[in-house]
Protein backbone atom coordinates (compact mmCIF):
# COMPACT_ATOMS: atom_id res chain seq x y z
CA UNK A 1 0.00 0.00 0.00
CA UNK A 2 1.66 3.42 -1.14
CA UNK A 3 0.39 6.54 1.22
CA UNK A 4 1.46 9.70 -0.06
CA UNK A 5 3.91 11.45 2.65
CA UNK A 6 3.09 15.48 2.73
CA UNK A 7 5.11 16.31 5.20
CA UNK A 8 8.08 14.58 6.98
CA UNK A 9 10.61 15.94 9.57
CA UNK A 10 11.83 14.35 12.73
CA UNK A 11 8.64 14.48 14.76
CA UNK A 12 5.95 14.67 12.51
CA UNK A 13 4.95 12.78 9.62
CA UNK A 14 1.77 14.19 7.68
CA UNK A 15 0.05 11.89 4.80
CA UNK A 16 -3.17 11.64 3.15
CA UNK A 17 -5.32 8.48 4.29
CA UNK A 18 -6.73 6.23 1.71
CA UNK A 19 -10.66 5.92 1.81
CA UNK A 20 -11.32 2.47 3.09
CA UNK A 21 -8.70 1.77 4.86
CA UNK A 22 -8.57 1.66 9.42
CA UNK A 23 -6.47 4.03 10.94
CA UNK A 24 -5.83 1.31 13.59
CA UNK A 25 -5.99 -2.75 13.92
CA UNK A 26 -9.72 -3.38 13.73
CA UNK A 27 -12.08 -6.60 14.06
CA UNK A 28 -12.00 -6.98 9.77
CA UNK A 29 -8.37 -8.00 10.23
CA UNK A 30 -7.53 -5.73 7.25
CA UNK A 31 -3.88 -3.58 6.96
CA UNK A 32 -4.38 -0.35 8.61
CA UNK A 33 -2.51 2.86 7.82
CA UNK A 34 -0.62 3.30 11.44
CA UNK A 35 1.01 -0.43 10.82
CA UNK A 36 1.55 0.13 7.16
CA UNK A 37 3.29 3.70 7.99
CA UNK A 38 5.25 1.80 10.82
CA UNK A 39 6.67 -0.32 8.43
CA UNK A 40 7.85 2.05 5.40
CA UNK A 41 9.27 4.19 8.28
CA UNK A 42 11.61 0.98 9.38
CA UNK A 43 12.39 0.16 5.76
CA UNK A 44 13.01 3.88 4.46
CA UNK A 45 15.40 4.21 7.95
CA UNK A 46 16.75 1.02 8.21
CA UNK A 47 15.48 1.06 11.82
CA UNK A 48 15.71 -2.55 13.89
CA UNK A 49 13.36 -3.11 16.85
CA UNK A 50 9.75 -1.19 17.29
CA UNK A 51 9.16 2.36 15.43
CA UNK A 52 7.23 5.00 17.75
CA UNK A 53 4.44 6.36 15.64
CA UNK A 54 1.73 8.40 17.68
CA UNK A 55 -1.78 8.65 16.74
CA UNK A 56 -2.80 11.70 18.00
CA UNK A 57 -6.46 12.23 15.86
CA UNK A 58 -8.64 9.59 13.65
CA UNK A 59 -10.58 9.65 10.65
CA UNK A 60 -13.66 6.97 10.08
CA UNK A 61 -12.78 4.21 7.88
CA UNK A 62 -14.38 5.31 4.38
CA UNK A 63 -13.12 8.44 5.04
CA UNK A 64 -9.85 9.64 3.32
CA UNK A 65 -7.39 13.00 3.38
CA UNK A 66 -4.77 15.02 5.33
CA UNK A 67 -3.96 13.29 8.82
CA UNK A 68 -0.50 14.08 11.19
CA UNK A 69 1.19 11.38 13.24
CA UNK A 70 3.69 12.26 15.54
CA UNK A 71 6.98 10.42 15.44
CA UNK A 72 8.28 11.22 18.98
CA UNK A 73 6.50 11.33 22.47
CA UNK A 74 6.95 14.76 22.59
CA UNK A 75 5.33 15.91 19.27
CA UNK A 76 2.46 13.39 20.50
CA UNK A 77 2.33 15.21 23.74
CA UNK A 78 2.04 18.47 22.48
CA UNK A 79 -0.19 17.59 19.63
CA UNK A 80 -2.58 16.12 21.95
CA UNK A 81 -2.42 19.05 23.97
CA UNK A 82 -3.50 21.51 20.98
CA UNK A 83 -6.23 19.39 19.93
CA UNK A 84 -7.88 19.33 23.94
CA UNK A 85 -7.19 23.47 23.78
CA UNK A 86 -9.18 23.23 20.23
CA UNK A 87 -5.86 25.08 19.26
CA UNK A 88 -5.71 22.45 15.76
CA UNK A 89 -7.43 23.72 12.76
CA UNK A 90 -9.38 21.03 10.91
CA UNK A 91 -11.29 21.47 7.70
CA UNK A 92 -13.47 19.20 5.78
CA UNK A 93 -15.13 19.14 2.01
CA UNK A 94 -18.59 17.51 2.49
CA UNK A 95 -20.70 16.63 0.10
CA UNK A 96 -24.37 16.51 1.08
CA UNK A 97 -28.06 15.76 0.01
CA UNK A 98 -30.12 18.68 -1.02
CA UNK A 99 -29.52 22.66 0.19
CA UNK A 100 -28.73 23.47 3.50
CA UNK A 101 -28.98 26.74 4.82
CA UNK A 102 -25.94 28.83 3.34
CA UNK A 103 -23.91 28.62 6.60
CA UNK A 104 -24.31 27.23 10.27
CA UNK A 105 -23.04 26.54 13.42
CA UNK A 106 -24.62 23.13 14.82
CA UNK A 107 -24.34 22.00 18.32
CA UNK A 108 -25.31 18.51 19.25
CA UNK A 109 -24.83 16.23 22.41
CA UNK A 110 -24.11 13.40 20.87
CA UNK A 111 -23.74 9.07 22.20
CA UNK A 112 -22.06 6.62 20.95
CA UNK A 113 -23.55 3.27 21.12
CA UNK A 114 -20.60 1.33 21.07
CA UNK A 115 -22.18 -2.28 20.02
CA UNK A 116 -23.71 -1.20 17.40
CA UNK A 117 -20.89 1.36 17.01
CA UNK A 118 -23.56 4.24 15.85
CA UNK A 119 -23.68 7.74 17.36
CA UNK A 120 -26.79 9.78 17.56
CA UNK A 121 -28.13 13.36 19.34
CA UNK A 122 -29.32 13.13 22.54
CA UNK A 123 -30.73 15.69 25.04
CA UNK A 124 -27.96 18.02 26.67
CA UNK A 125 -28.97 16.30 30.06
CA UNK A 126 -27.70 12.89 28.63
CA UNK A 127 -25.51 11.69 31.32
CA UNK A 128 -23.01 9.97 28.51
CA UNK A 129 -23.70 12.79 25.92
CA UNK A 130 -20.52 14.69 24.37
CA UNK A 131 -21.13 18.47 23.62
CA UNK A 132 -20.61 18.43 19.71
CA UNK A 133 -19.90 22.14 17.59
CA UNK A 134 -19.49 22.26 13.98
CA UNK A 135 -19.73 25.13 11.32
CA UNK A 136 -20.17 24.79 7.77
CA UNK A 137 -20.49 26.87 4.91
CA UNK A 138 -22.26 25.73 1.29
CA UNK A 139 -19.31 26.21 -1.05
CA UNK A 140 -21.40 24.94 -4.65
CA UNK A 141 -24.30 23.51 -5.85
CA UNK A 142 -25.28 20.64 -8.16
CA UNK A 143 -27.53 17.80 -9.10
CA UNK A 144 -29.55 18.65 -5.83
CA UNK A 145 -26.24 18.07 -3.92
CA UNK A 146 -24.40 20.77 -1.71
CA UNK A 147 -20.74 20.75 -1.61
CA UNK A 148 -19.99 22.01 2.20
CA UNK A 149 -16.64 23.27 4.07
CA UNK A 150 -16.74 22.12 7.20
CA UNK A 151 -15.17 23.86 9.90
CA UNK A 152 -14.62 20.90 12.88
CA UNK A 153 -14.14 22.76 16.84
CA UNK A 154 -14.88 19.14 17.89
CA UNK A 155 -13.24 15.29 17.34
CA UNK A 156 -16.67 13.09 18.30
CA UNK A 157 -16.61 9.80 16.57
CA UNK A 158 -18.63 10.16 13.38
CA UNK A 159 -19.73 13.88 14.65
CA UNK A 160 -19.91 15.26 10.90
CA UNK A 161 -22.25 12.52 9.61
CA UNK A 162 -24.40 12.71 12.35
CA UNK A 163 -24.66 16.36 12.39
CA UNK A 164 -25.60 16.53 8.96
CA UNK A 165 -27.69 13.73 8.80
CA UNK A 166 -29.88 15.29 11.79
CA UNK A 167 -30.79 18.68 10.21
CA UNK A 168 -32.07 16.24 7.15
CA UNK A 169 -29.21 16.67 5.02
CA UNK A 170 -26.72 13.59 5.31
CA UNK A 171 -23.66 12.68 3.50
CA UNK A 172 -23.73 11.09 -0.15
CA UNK A 173 -23.01 7.71 -0.01
CA UNK A 174 -23.40 7.68 4.27
CA UNK A 175 -25.63 4.25 4.36
CA UNK A 176 -25.39 4.24 8.23
CA UNK A 177 -26.54 7.76 8.92
CA UNK A 178 -28.17 8.17 5.02
CA UNK A 179 -29.77 4.82 4.35
CA UNK A 180 -32.72 6.06 2.80
CA UNK A 181 -31.72 8.21 -0.18
CA UNK A 182 -27.83 6.43 -0.50
CA UNK A 183 -27.08 3.00 -2.12
CA UNK A 184 -24.91 0.29 -1.23
CA UNK A 185 -21.64 0.82 -2.77
CA UNK A 186 -21.71 4.64 -2.80
CA UNK A 187 -18.67 5.83 -1.47
CA UNK A 188 -18.95 8.28 1.30
CA UNK A 189 -18.15 11.61 0.12
CA UNK A 190 -16.10 13.60 3.08
CA UNK A 191 -12.62 14.29 3.25
CA UNK A 192 -10.11 15.67 5.48
CA UNK A 193 -9.00 18.95 3.72
CA UNK A 194 -6.82 20.93 5.82
CA UNK A 195 -4.69 20.77 9.07
CA UNK A 196 -3.32 23.76 10.46
CA UNK A 197 -1.54 23.52 14.01
CA UNK A 198 1.79 24.59 15.74
CA UNK A 199 4.67 23.03 14.92
CA UNK A 200 5.75 20.76 18.56
CA UNK A 201 8.97 21.92 18.44
CA UNK A 202 9.38 24.79 16.02
CA UNK A 203 6.28 26.85 17.28
CA UNK A 204 5.49 27.97 14.11
CA UNK A 205 1.99 27.51 12.32
CA UNK A 206 2.02 24.73 9.65
CA UNK A 207 -0.66 24.47 7.84
CA UNK A 208 -1.75 21.17 5.31
CA UNK A 209 -4.04 20.52 2.52
CA UNK A 210 -5.03 17.45 0.87
CA UNK A 211 -8.05 17.51 -2.34
CA UNK A 212 -10.27 14.78 -2.98
CA UNK A 213 -10.54 12.03 -5.98
CA UNK A 214 -11.18 13.40 -9.61
CA UNK A 215 -14.48 10.49 -9.15
CA UNK A 216 -18.65 11.80 -8.77
CA UNK A 217 -19.41 13.70 -6.98
CA UNK A 218 -16.15 15.68 -6.24
CA UNK A 219 -15.77 15.95 -9.87
CA UNK A 220 -18.98 18.19 -10.08
CA UNK A 221 -16.81 20.65 -9.42
CA UNK A 222 -13.28 21.82 -10.27
CA UNK A 223 -11.30 21.19 -7.51
CA UNK A 224 -7.54 20.96 -9.53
Amino acid sequence: MKIPILYEDNHLLVVEKPVNVPVQGDNSGDKDLLTVLKEDIKVRYQKPGNVYLGLVHRLDRPVGGVMVFAKTSKAASRLSDAIRRQQFERTYLAVVRGVPQEEARLEHYLFKDQRNNMVKTVPSNHKQGKKSILEYKVAARAENLSLLTVRLLTGRSHQIRVQLSSIGHPLYGDQKYGRKVNRPGQQIALWAHTLEFEHPTKREMIRFESRPPKEYPWNLWRFF
